[in-house]
């Protein structure tokens, strides 16, 4: 009998002979088992893959907790040394600018008696600082008191402003202050006079409109306090 006549009785004949015969059932049991796990053996296997699986999720939870509460805990004192610096800048801006806004009063009136010094020695001038009080508000538009400084001479009288700096605003004020020493004292000055070292180029303009004299140091107003 060929080889082929006996594979088409086996397939022939196999199904029923399994499905009856216990001893064949064990032995084809026996012979794929050893290539192919059984089912109590793959839902072990199956079992064991999702235990793995959910041990694997719980550990990177863990870590994933661990390093949110790290970042947190990082993040609490970032903001912790933020504050302290808002803090020390605040606190040194607030210094600093005590100290430069004394400072700056310091120079300016060292300034303005230099100047003086100057002025009433080399050119027969008197400089007199005088303070009014503005009741009606007409310079600042509420009532305060208003700083000027007056060089008389030969019984001429001019208005003058002494600053170490002179911006745009301060020239409109400088004008302001003037028309309100002329209305108080019912006085008209010969000029009106601003001496100072820097005077920002908008102030100039300002001052050409308003008929005010500008000298940005003291050389440059000795011609005109000589012409008086």
């Amino acid at each position: 009998m060929e080889r082929e006549q006996i594979k088409q009785i086996v397939m022939q004949e196999l199904p029923d002979i399994v499905e009856h015969d216990l001893e064949v059932q064990a032995l084809i049991l026996r012979l794929f088992r050893q290539h192919f796990a059984d089912k109590a053996e793959t839902e072990n296997r199956f079992d064991r893959l999702l235990e793995e699986l959910r041990q694997d999720r719980e550990k990177q939870t863990r870590m994933w907790e661990e390093q949110t509460r790290k970042w947190e805990e990082n993040q609490q004192v970032i903001r912790q040394i933020l504050r302290r610096m808002e803090a020390l800048d605040h606190k040194y801006d607030s210094t600093i600018g005590a100290l430069g806004a004394r400072w700056g009063l310091y120079s300016e009136q060292s300034f303005r008696n230099a100047l003086k010094g100057i002025l009433e020695e080399f050119f027969d001038v008197k400089v007199v600082n005088v303070t009014e009080y503005d009741d009606a508000g007409e310079v600042f538009g509420r009532p305060d008191q208003i700083e000027l400084d007056l060089i008389i001479k030969n019984g001429l009288l001019i208005i003058c402003e002494i600053k170490s700096s002179v911006s745009k605003a301060d020239m409109y004020l400088f004008e302001r202050k003037a028309r309100f020493y002329e209305r108080r004292h019912q006085r008209q000055a010969e000029r009106l006079i601003v001496i100072s070292p820097m005077v920002d180029k908008r102030a100039r303009e300002v001052a050409d409109r308003l008929g005010i004299e500008v000298y940005s140091f003291a050389e440059e107003a000795g011609p005109a306090l000589a012409e008086l």
